[in-house]
């Protein structure tokens, strides 16, 4: 596929970058449940995320039915089963043969009449899942991120483009974007409250995270996906994985992707095998145009301070947009202006009313393009660390890069070496 450009990654995605901009004003409105056909809900990928989606997803609007799951762990689809059965609610209408389990699993959840489908397996699956489903005429919710490579960004690019001309609607899991505090803030940033951005700091820095111990009778392929978050082909590095969200923040309230990334990275706590060839911290300097910079800071260790957040510092004042906060000449807070904390709980639920909202409204939402953008962005600085090297925009763009492995089965996988800046990568 040729070069892609930033129209490219913006058309399409007018639609929700307007509501965004407008905050929750001018969203389509939920028809309500009398007369209302119901829509019918298939999840792929029945780990804790899918489970959270599809029950955000029922508790979005009425008339919602989860009717169909696959995973490629019978395990995983058993349990997924008992939670659902547990909730005992309405919408739930689950049997024997909706519920799929192996590699192939998907194909046939896109075969049992449902209208959306939820994609929350590993992100390395993502742009295959994403193609086959719009090419099954499906609305689709995809959770963050999704791609691990360029390779795959452009397929989800291109299947973007596939769902605008279908008039399906695609909603991330980035669930900032429709949530309120952030787009009252960054509305305000947008309306010059913190006057011209000059730069920003990003950070994603947590604990440590779950790992499995790999059991005897375990083929490479089913460790190294049962313990997915270490290896770069199904997760793409925290970097990507888990920072991507305040990724996808710094592109939205600088309007746009940045220019080029210098990064440094490695691995200081997590050295052993079993955590695959991942880092377990990265420091980048994003830079954008006018020369403008944003560092970003991410790391996953135990017993360390933890922080999530995103600050821009403008020629009036400073915008803290995880805590709905304007300081200088235009002091602004979310909580005092709407009398409650900013809080993510609701923005869970509310990205599935947007695009139940958006499917019964006629009005079809695309954040393929903006999703798209983040992750390359992602990725951007994660080969700036593995490489060493200043990179741009327009090469991650152009890069051949692809992590899928040769062939997708059970069996012998070797795991790739870690990076070294500068010298295997």
């Amino acid at each position: 596929m040729s070069r892609l450009t930033r129209r490219d990654f913006l058309r399409g995605g007018t639609a929700a970058g307007a509501w965004a901009l407008a905050g929750c004003a001018g969203r389509p409105e939920i028809v309500p449940m009398a007369d209302v056909p119901p829509i019918r809900v298939g999840l792929v990928g029945c780990g804790g995320r899918g489970k959270g989606a599809a029950e955000n997803c029922l508790n979005a609007a009425p008339n919602v039915e989860l009717v169909a799951l696959a995973d490629l762990f019978e395990n995983r689809l058993a349990q997924a089963r008992r939670v659902f059965a547990a909730m005992n609610h309405p919408g739930v209408k689950l049997d024997d043969g909706r519920c799929f389990s192996g590699f192939d699993a998907h194909r046939k959840l896109l075969e049992c009449g449902v209208d959306l489908v939820l994609l929350a397996t590993l992100p390395g699956f993502r742009p295959g899942h994403f193609a086959e489903a719009v090419d099954a005429g499906k609305h689709v919710f995809m959770e963050k991120p999704v791609a691990v490579d360029p390779a795959g960004v452009r397929r989800v690019v291109e299947t973007g483009r596939k769902a605008e001309a279908k008039k399906l609607s695609v909603v991330a899991g980035t669930q900032y974007r429709h949530q309120k505090s952030f787009l009252e803030t960054i509305r305000r940033v947008r309306e010059g409250a913190i006057g011209e951005i000059v730069a920003g700091r990003i950070y994603y820095n947590t604990g440590a995270t779950w790992l499995y111990a790999r059991q005897a009778d375990q083929s490479d392929t089913e460790w190294q996906i049962r313990n997915w978050k270490y290896f770069d082909w199904l997760s793409g590095d925290h970097i990507v994985e888990q920072h991507v969200h305040t990724i996808d923040v710094m592109c939205w309230v600088m309007g746009g992707p940045p220019v080029g990334a210098v990064g440094v990275g490695g691995r200081q706590v997590r050295v052993g095998p079993e955590y695959g060839n991942i880092y377990d911290h990265f420091g980048t300097d994003y830079e954008f145009r006018s020369g403008r910079h944003v560092m970003s800071l991410c790391r996953q260790m135990a017993n360390t301070a933890t922080h999530v957040g995103a600050v821009f510092e403008g020629t009036r004042g400073t915008a803290d947009i995880y805590r709905g906060m304007i300081r200088g000449q235009n002091p602004w807070s979310f909580e005092e202006a709407f009398g409650e904390k900013p809080s993510i709980a609701g923005a869970y639920v509310q990205e599935h009313a947007d695009l139940v909202g958006s499917i019964r409204g006629g009005a079809p939402l695309n954040e393929a393009p903006q999703v798209a953008e983040s992750t390359l962005a992602a990725i951007l600085g994660r080969e700036a660390a593995y490489t060493g090297k200043a990179l741009t925009w327009e090469e991650m763009e152009r890069s051949d890069l692809d992590l899928s492995p040769p062939r997708l089965e059970f069996g012998p996988l070797p795991v790739r070496p870690v990076p070294m800046p500068g010298k295997n990568r």
